[in-house]
């Protein structure tokens, strides 16, 4: 990373003072402020970033111009200007870490091969890999969970802890959060964020930051501008490739007033999602400011920071203030860290929550917080908030709507009939047992019987509607006490008035750090969440990202048996179809506490707020309102939430004590990695044949055979899906003819580091529709990853048909809707695209980082223009497709589709070419992002 900035900025290198009288020296930006005096009204966002680019302006990679140009942005300009960020360190979680350390563990295979040395592989800056992706919900409900849980994931994940021990080894700057400490951006609010770096040459600059997870974002809660970025754009970063940006537009988000009685932070967030949605912010930085956001607390801007994602925005930024001083004393960063951090940003002119008028933005959103309701999000996705007392009559109407509309296309009189688990028919349509009745069923580890429920003598049933998984898990909301001591209060009310959870709801609590577990044991809490069954079951993402385990084979039977539409409620920040379990069609968001009663509840049928939770002692109804908890309650024991010393005995404890499953893992020494035989992690494919100059070749596609056909919102769980699969998969039936069983299938996830089984898992998601697949007789469409291969119309996997295709020579394109590519970022969304041969996407509108990881496989995306998709175009599947570039690549050019129809008629579209900018036309035409980063670092 330079530090010497060329002579025409070196006036603006200062000195500083903390409060103590230590000196610092930093690159200053009132100093260049008096350059360019637009800097004093630039979005606090935009400034960090501008920050790096001055500290970091050496005349190669980054040059003067690139400092005048993000100097005089302008809030309503027309954005064709690249910014070269480089950024303080990289932050990696195991699903997408895995396979970025496979890429740099194949890239020394590369240098070995070549005689070169393979420690010209390095990360540049610091790389942090937190493992919380891995750990499944098997056991749960009792106080046994969190062990049996853990020991199961060291079983399924020893070949890849194995891996990640070499990397710590081979690597100087990368090191490994051991399973069992938290989630990747809980770890990174409470530990690795240092708010200020200090270089060796005594500059300090501000923290910031990529991530290979979009909830990346849940760091600009504490002022850090970071994002999530596909783990392709990650290696480039730490290899020393800036991370490339068009300069964004920022919008201005003010907040007024304050939050009423009752009101959570995950209903504010929920609110602020739905209306930035609404704005379309997609790709731009969302920066908050006004008298509403200085009465936010620390850990209420973080988790609307996380879910930036969900409202599209690159960003949802939080400046620094008191507020981040409180929280670093009360998280254990030092003094002398804090006193820096301060001073810092306060001699940058940085420090404090502007105000109306202060700042010139894009455009301004408001909300006055006291409008904001107690709300959920569901049931398909983030953005679809739902009033709480509307939930139960949102959910009867989409229930019988058509899928187009979000429905779920089923009959309405369907809706109140139940089914008992044993298969014995219809039960009589009734409403859900009494809460405290002595049904229950199976588990799947067998911590409970439907044995017990026979021998009772009452019948065992589930129906539209029943919420079969309450999880409260994800960093979102498990990050903020406020919600955390609120869930334990009212699982502690709840208790005391004799309500119960039905056994066969699969209940758990899977916070993002131990602090969590701490704080609620300190206050008393967490016995009354046993007593619910939410036991301690695991430390990381859980169900929010498809590891909420399976449900029993009973209840798996009678939903699929009877085609039922079932719930999960989460304190997530996901909810795609499919997502937290194959067979679970409605999921629903919600603030811990509203997990806690809607498992009580057993059912979204149930309006909270008029009618009664369940029923108590003395069959006495129980309303929500008896047992909510009032913010003096959650007041008094927050003192218990932010204790500096325990969070530093906690996090001492990764170094010194990870623990004894962790100590165990032995793996492999050296430099260069020797890739043992596995199932979990092999080389990737992606530098067979690598030279050090690219293969010439002629930008566009010939000839190419339509591989899908899709609608909107085709997300990265649709593309390639996180959780468990099915042996008659493409990747089960691999598996399987490996040797693997069954039980040790494990999820995609976990096999991130094998590309065998991740392409044939591209596209596999059971609940995708490809729409080029006739639908059937009722006007309902086949769902999993399959096509019909032409000619011919033969239908099949799209992973069989893809490898016939690649078998053939002939190149694939795929054609999406809006949104495509919304959600998790997923390289294997693009690596698998890739592998299957795909050559282009084209659709409506592309996600951000897809797009990004698009680019960065050599696959190219289009954009339709107006109102063109290929609905409009009357694409049937059967067609042939050449992409027509004439002439060189171009940032955002216009390129021709030219559609050869089975009839033989030629039609002509224009589609614009999302290349860019102009590093990304190099990044294609060198095959990727990945090979022309090698060539790079071995010529060097």
């Amino acid at each position: 990373m330079a530090n010497q900035a060329p002579h025409a900025f070196a006036s603006t290198l200062k000195s500083f003072k903390t409060a103590s009288g230590k000196s610092g020296k930093l690159y200053s930006l009132p100093a260049l402020a008096r350059q360019f005096p637009n800097v004093s009204r630039l979005p606090v966002s935009i400034r960090i970033v501008l920050e790096s680019v001055l500290r970091n302006c050496d005349g190669r990679k980054v040059m003067p111009e690139h400092v005048e140009q993000l100097a005089n942005w302008r809030p309503g300009a027309v954005r064709t200007d690249e910014i070269p960020f480089v950024v303080a360190r990289v932050v990696l979680q195991d699903f997408t870490g895995v396979p970025l350390l496979a890429d740099l563990a194949a890239m020394r295979n590369v240098a070995a091969r070549m005689g070169k040395n393979p420690k010209a592989i390095e990360p540049l800056v610091p790389v942090d890999l937190v493992v919380d992706h891995s750990i499944m919900i098997d056991h749960y409900g009792n106080n046994r969970a969190l062990d049996l849980n853990m020991k199961l994931e060291f079983q399924r994940n020893r070949e890849r802890y194995q891996f990640m021990k070499w990397g710590m080894d081979a690597f100087d700057t990368f090191g490994v959060v051991p399973p069992g400490f938290g989630i990747v951006h809980q770890v990174n609010l409470e530990y690795l964020a240092r708010g200020v770096h200090q270089a060796k040459n005594g500059v300090y600059y501000p923290d910031t930051l990529v991530g290979t997870d979009s909830h990346t974002t849940m760091i600009n809660g504490i002022g850090v501008v970071g994002w999530g970025v596909g783990g392709i754009e990650a290696e480039a970063g730490m290899l020393g490739q800036p991370v490339y940006f068009l300069t964004p537009d920022v919008v201005g988000f003010e907040l007024t007033g304050q939050l009423r009685e009752g009101v959570t932070a995950t209903d504010l967030v929920l609110t602020v999602t739905e209306i930035l949605r609404r704005e379309k912010v997609v790709g731009k930085f969302v920066e908050f400011f006004g008298p509403g956001t200085a009465t936010l607390a620390l850990p209420d801007r973080a988790t609307i920071g996380n879910m930036a994602p969900e409202y599209g925005a690159t960003m949802g930024f939080f400046p620094v203030d008191g507020k981040t001083i409180d929280y670093f004393k009360g998280t254990g960063r030092t003094p002398a860290e804090i006193e820096a951090f301060e001073a810092y940003f306060k001699a940058q002119g940085l420090f404090g929550v502007p105000q109306a008028g202060e700042i010139d933005y894009t455009q301004v959103v408001k909300l006055d917080l006291g409008s904001v309701t107690p709300s959920l999000s569901g049931p398909k996705r983030p953005q679809d908030r739902i009033e709480i007392g509307s939930v139960k009559s949102r959910f009867t109407a989409l229930y019988s709507q058509p899928a187009a509309d979000n429905g779920f296309n089923q009959p309405a009189d369907k809706l109140g009939r139940r089914f008992p688990l044993n298969g014995a028919g219809e039960a009589p349509a009734a409403p859900p047992l009494p809460l405290g009745s002595s049904r229950a069923v199976v588990e799947m580890v067998g911590n409970r019987s439907t044995l017990e429920a026979a021998r009772s003598g009452h019948e065992v049933s589930i129906g539209n509607g029943d919420v079969l998984i309450a999880a409260i898990t994800s960093c979102t909301n498990t990050s903020n006490p406020s919600v955390m001591l609120a869930a334990g209060l009212l699982a502690k009310k709840a208790v005391e008035a004799g309500l119960k959870v039905q056994p066969h709801i699969k209940t758990s609590l899977a916070p993002g750090s131990r602090i969590v577990t701490e704080y609620l044991e300190k206050t008393g809490l967490l016995p009354y969440l046993d007593k619910l069954g939410f036991n301690l079951a695991a430390y990381g993402c859980t169900t929010c990202i498809g590891n909420a385990g399976d449900l029993t084979p009973e209840i798996n039977e009678a939903i699929t048996a009877n085609d039922l539409v079932c719930a999960a409620v989460l304190s997530g920040n996901r909810n795609f179809e499919a997502r937290i379990h194959p067979n679970l069609k409605a999921n629903f968001l919600a603030s811990p506490p509203l997990v806690v009663a809607y498992a009580i509840a057993g059912t979204v049928l149930r309006d909270l707020m008029t009618e009664p939770v369940g029923k108590g002692r003395g069959g006495k109804d129980v309303y929500l309102g008896d047992i909510w908890p009032t913010s003096e309650e959650i007041h008094a024991l927050m003192k218990h939430a932010m204790n500096g010393k325990a969070f530093k005995s906690n996090y001492d404890k990764v170094k010194t004590d990870p623990g004894p499953l962790w100590e165990k893992i032995q793996g492999v020494k050296g430099n260069v990695y020797t890739w043992p035989h596995s199932t979990y992690i092999a080389e990737p494919p992606f530098f067979q044949d690598f030279t050090m100059e690219p293969a010439v070749s002629l930008p566009g596609v010939k000839g190419a055979r339509i591989m899908g056909l899709f609608g909107d919102s085709i997300t990265t769980d649709h593309i390639s899906p996180a959780g468990s699969f099915r042996e008659t998969s493409p990747a089960g039936k691999y598996l399987l003819e490996h040797g693997v069983m069954k039980a040790d299938f494990n999820s995609y996830g976990s096999r991130r580091g094998n590309h065998e089984v991740m392409m044939r898992g591209t596209f596999a998601n059971v609940r995708i529709k490809n729409l080029m697949i006739p639908p059937r007789a009722d006007g309902s469409r086949e769902e999993g990853g399959l096509t019909l291969f032409q000619p011919g119309g033969e239908k099949m996997a799209i992973y069989d048909a893809a490898m016939k295709y690649v078998a053939q020579g002939t190149p694939t394109v795929v054609f999406g809707g809006e949104e495509y590519g919304t959600g998790s970022s997923r390289d294997w969304a693009a690596k698998g695209t890739q592998l299957l041969g795909i050559k282009a996407v084209v659709a409506k509108s592309f996600e951000r980082i897809h797009r990004s990881n698009l680019v960065g496989m050599g696959v190219l995306p289009l954009q339709f223009k107006g109102g063109d998709s290929w609905e409009s175009l009357g694409l049937k599947g059967d067609e042939t497709i050449d992409v027509v570039v004439g002439g060189d690549l171009r940032p955002q050019a216009d390129v021709t589709l030219v559609i050869h129809r089975a009839d033989g008629r030629r039609q002509e579209v224009a589609v614009r070419l999302r290349i860019d900018t102009p590093i990304e036309v190099d990044y294609y035409q060198h095959g990727g992002i990945l090979p022309f980063v090698l060539r790079q670092l071995l010529a060097a």
